[in-house]
């Protein structure tokens, strides 16, 4: 199997999320006997098993667009989003380091959800989206928490490449990485939050936005977090 490549994970607050007296460990008190993989010493849980969508649960809306192929996630055809229904932290996960490779081709957009939940239909109305998107013609590219804190017109990473894709939740705070270098650093605030896009809890969703727009996923593991005074 794959093993992804080499990352450096700082845990100190100071350099990555909270106060200068805070340091982050795995909590693995919710975690099940699920599949792990160690990655500079720290144990991961793997989300997807590069064989098929078991754990996976696609909308009811075009279901189709998504398949498996040479051990990734293969996102091809009209809107619709993979939703993670497996047991790891029984798919509610508040806390987490959470890690993709993806696979971008030309005026390909996607996205990352997390702290949402499955419906059957339409763009998911719960949590935010850490957007995909080299070039596209939305001017919001990988990087941005879409809507929310934006990075426009240059992406962070090139189509036809594999890139190492990186979502970091601690209490208030998101931080986005591609390829180990920080991207977005965004601390939720009142005026931002509208409806159920905020951050509380839930599991993560892989989009297919548009006929147009072909990507793929593989290597996906996550790290549930907790504080550790």
């Amino acid at each position: 199997m794959y093993r992804p490549t080499r990352i450096l994970f700082v845990a100190l607050a100071s350099l990555l999320i909270g106060g200068p007296a805070a340091v982050y460990a795995a909590d693995d008190s919710e975690s099940p006997d699920a599949p792990t993989v160690t990655i500079d010493g720290q144990q991961w849980y793997e989300l997807f098993n590069g064989e098929n969508l078991e754990g996976w649960r696609p909308a009811e809306e075009n279901p189709h667009v998504f398949s498996v192929e040479d051990g990734k996630i293969v996102v091809d055809g009209p809107r619709s989003h993979l939703f993670y229904d497996g047991p790891v932290a029984g798919a509610d996960f508040k806390d987490f380091h959470f890690r993709s490779e993806v696979y971008t081709y030309p005026r390909a957009n996607s996205g990352i959800f997390f702290h949402t939940r499955w419906q059957a239909r339409g763009w998911p109305s719960v949590g935010y989206e850490a957007q995909v998107n080299a070039t596209h013609r939305d001017r919001i590219k990988t990087g941005s928490v879409y809507s929310v804190s934006n990075v426009l017109d240059d992406a962070p990473h090139n189509d036809e490449e594999w890139f190492l894709y990186e979502v970091i939740v601690k209490g208030d705070r998101i931080i986005l990485k591609v390829d180990g270098e920080t991207v977005m650093d965004y601390t939720e605030r009142e005026e931002d939050i509208r409806g159920q896009r905020r951050l509380s809890s839930g599991t993560f969703a892989l989009q297919a936005h548009d006929p147009g727009s072909r990507m793929y996923f593989r290597s996906i593991y996550i790290r549930p977090l907790a504080r550790m005074k």
